[in-house]
């Protein structure tokens, strides 16, 4: 675990589907609708009415993110972040849409008054993120978003899927030295 003024980050391995947050993040596209991978399961996991409430929303714009209930979840809510596909911009422009991502996640978060919110490595599957670029982005974000905001006391948690994530992101802790 590291500290951020009142907040903390941590990684963590397992189903995001499984944890109870105030919020989980999901990696989505552009439509809201469902799809593969976290997406999917996060949509299985969730029942219908999470399907029925993103088609209300009228999809939502790469680094953006929209908020919505967890139904059959453990978490209350669940955001929806969409990501960018690497290969359609600059490593640059990829960069500064998933750092959009985790930002706009936590502003939502914030504006709801949560406490807990879990994201799930955005991009970094089939949208073809580099894992190792994406970790660095995503705990720079939060990080930055995190001090800036010093009245905040929040619990970020990174959701790894599998080992080599969960390394990546502990790597990236170490690499900061942050606390």
């Amino acid at each position: 675990m590291v500290r951020v003024g009142r907040s903390t980050m941590e990684a963590w391995l397992g189903d995001i589907t499984t944890l109870e947050v105030d919020a989980i993040v999901n990696a989505a596209n552009s439509g809201l609708l469902g799809g593969g991978g976290v997406d999917g399961a996060i949509h299985s996991a969730a029942g219908p009415g999470l399907l029925e409430e993103c088609r209300t929303l009228g999809g939502c714009p790469t680094g953006e993110a929209r908020i919505t209930s967890g139904y059959r979840l453990p978490a209350r809510w669940v955001i929806h972040a969409v990501g960018p596909i690497y290969a359609r911009h600059t490593p640059e422009r990829s960069a500064e849409l998933l750092a959009s991502c985790y930002t706009a996640s936590l502003d939502l978060a914030f504006e709801r008054g949560l406490s807990s919110v879990a994201f799930s490595a955005i991009s970094t599957g089939v949208y073809g993120y580099p894992l190792g670029a994406a970790t660095r982005v995503a705990v720079e974000a939060v990080r930055g978003w995190l001090e800036a905001h010093p009245e905040c006391a929040m619990r970020v948690v990174f959701c790894c899927f599998d080992e080599r994530t969960l390394a990546a992101y502990e790597a990236e802790f170490a690499r900061h030295t942050i606390g």
